[in-house]
Order: C-alpha cells, then sequence, then structure tokens
C-alpha cells in the first residue's frame, strides 16, 4: 500500500510539472508571431519553416517563428509513438523482450522501412531502436497495431488524446509513422512540449534517443541525425521529413547546467534544417535559466 501511494503522489508531481511549463510555454506561444531573430542568416526561411527553442527548465520560449501555425509532422510523429510504447512499459503492460508481430499491413509501409515481411516479429527493444535510428515506417505500423490492439487507426486516436492530455492542442494523429496524410498535423510548440514530456515523464528510457546506430540480425545501420555531432550537449530526440513537410528536426541539448528543447520545421535540405537548429542552439543555449 506505501509504494502505490508512494508511485500515484510521484506521478502527482510529474505531471503538475508538466502543467506548470505547459502553461508557461503556451502563455509564450500564444500569439503565434516571431520572436526577432538577431542571428546570422543561415537560408532564406521557407514558407513552410516554423521554429522554437524553449528552456526546458522554466518553459520559457526563448525563440520563436510561426510557432503555432499548422506543419506537418513527419517522422517527428515516432516520438509521440515511442510515448506511449514507454508508457506501456512503465505500466507493466510491455516487456523489452516482448516480440511485436509484422502484418501484411505494416510490411507494405513504403520508406524508410526495416523491409520486413509478414509473420517476422521484432522484439520490443529493437523496434525502439530502430524507430530512433533508421525511423522505420513497417515498424512503427507494427507498434501501432500492436498497442492499438490490432488497429493502426485505433492507435492514432490514442495518440492524439495523448497528445491533448500533453497540451498539444493542434495536433492530429492519423497514424503512426507520419506517412503523409492531410490530417496529420502539429504545430512548432507542440512538438516542444512533446520533446520536454518524453525527457520528464521517461529519463529511464530518453537515453534511446541519443543512439546514432542500431544492428539488426547482425546489420549494423547508422542513423541520420547529424545535428547530434554538431551541437554541444546535443542528447537527442528525432528527425523527419516527408515532401509535404519539409526537413523537420526535434533536438534537446543540456550544456553547462542549462537545459533546452528545439525543433526546426518545414526547411529544404537536411543540411540547412541541422544547420539551422545548430546556430539556434548556439545563439539560445545561453539565455536558459
Amino acid at each position: 500500500m506505501t509504494g502505490l501511494i508512494a508511485g500515484a503522489l510521484h506521478r502527482c508531481r510529474l505531471s503538475l510539472t508538466m502543467i506548470v511549463v505547459m502553461a508557461v510555454v503556451s502563455a509564450c506561444a500564444s500569439s503565434g508571431g516571431s520572436i526577432e531573430d538577431t542571428m546570422a542568416p543561415v537560408a532564406p526561411v521557407t514558407e513552410k519553416y516554423a521554429a522554437i527553442v524553449v528552456d526546458a527548465k522554466s518553459g520559457k520560449m526563448l525563440y520563436g517563428a510561426n510557432v503555432n501555425e499548422v506543419r506537418y509532422p513527419a517522422s517527428l510523429t515516432k516520438m509521440m509513438t515511442l510515448y506511449l510504447m514507454f508508457e506501456a512499459m512503465d505500466e507493466g503492460r510491455v516487456s523489452r523482450t516482448d516480440l511485436i508481430p509484422i502484418s501484411r499491413n505494416a510490411a507494405a509501409r513504403p520508406p524508410s522501412k526495416l523491409d520486413l515481411k509478414a509473420g517476422q516479429s521484432i522484439p520490443v527493444d529493437t523496434a525502439i531502436r530502430v524507430l530512433v535510428v533508421k525511423s522505420a515506417n513497417d515498424v512503427a505500423t507494427a507498434v501501432g497495431e500492436f498497442l492499438g490492439g490490432g488497429s493502426e487507426a485505433r492507435f492514432a486516436q490514442m495518440m492524439t488524446a495523448k497528445a491533448r492530455t500533453l497540451g498539444m492542442s493542434r495536433t492530429t494523429f492519423k497514424n503512426a509513422s507520419g506517412l503523409p496524410d492531410p490530417e496529420q498535423v502539429t504545430t512548432a510548440t507542440d512538438m516542444a512540449r512533446l520533446s520536454i514530456a518524453l525527457r520528464r515523464q521517461f529519463p529511464h528510457y530518453y537515453s534511446y534517443f541519443g543512439q546514432k546506430e542500431v544492428t539488426v540480425a547482425g546489420r549494423t545501420i547508422k542513423g541520420h541525425n547529424k545535428a547530434m555531432d554538431m551541437i554541444p550537449g546535443a542528447d537527442g530526440l528525432k528527425t523527419g521529413y516527408t515532401r509535404a513537410s519539409g526537413f523537420n528536426l526535434a533536438t534537446s541539448v543540456r550544456s553547462g547546467g542549462k537545459s533546452v528543447v528545439g525543433v526546426v520545421m518545414g526547411e529544404d535540405s537536411a543540411a540547412i534544417r541541422n544547420a539551422r537548429m545548430a546556430r539556434l542552439m548556439s545563439t539560445y543555449v545561453s539565455k536558459a535559466k
């Protein structure tokens, strides 16, 4: 009984912390406008461009551009897929060694993918690593079906419901991968909220997001989050791209006692996206508390 009470109190403290952070971020970003960018330009911004840098300790927005304008998340979607996986693991519904079956529907997802065949399976631990490093759409769909009782559509409803509890008011999910769907939308502000929530709620799983490679069936797959190597103190999160979204990136940085999260969306190339994030972090990390 004492353990149950302690666990409940811990969850309450986490919830209250998230409420405070979300309230501050919401207050700072409510206008949806921009803060004057005093940095030297990396490249001209696109019509799809949106970006935000948030002090993860206080929730204060340090930089913002089009922060509440609707954008396509692309594979940043997989951060919410993993959020629900981590939640299931914490609740004892899933273990790292459980096997996730690959359905015909999952196997048919377009790249990026692991090229698993229908009837095969993948351990939960490997699936998590593959989603972070390879961003495999076949594995994301399989995870969605696994956690959604056999239905990715049901899982997408679970994702959207969780988004609302995290204060992600302008985000709607229709699939677990981020593959194109005109109704699957988000904002830079909402992706920053999700990034902070992952760090705060699951510190015991967060190291997954810092991995740069994964080995599957003897094959080592390298990741493509080059910003991790460009930014001092970067410790993870996720890249994303579709033609409709442009190049997206969520990045977490801890440096010199500072803790910030940044989101860049809608860039024309991975190189520009990475350089933009590097410039944002070099400019605004020092302004965090």
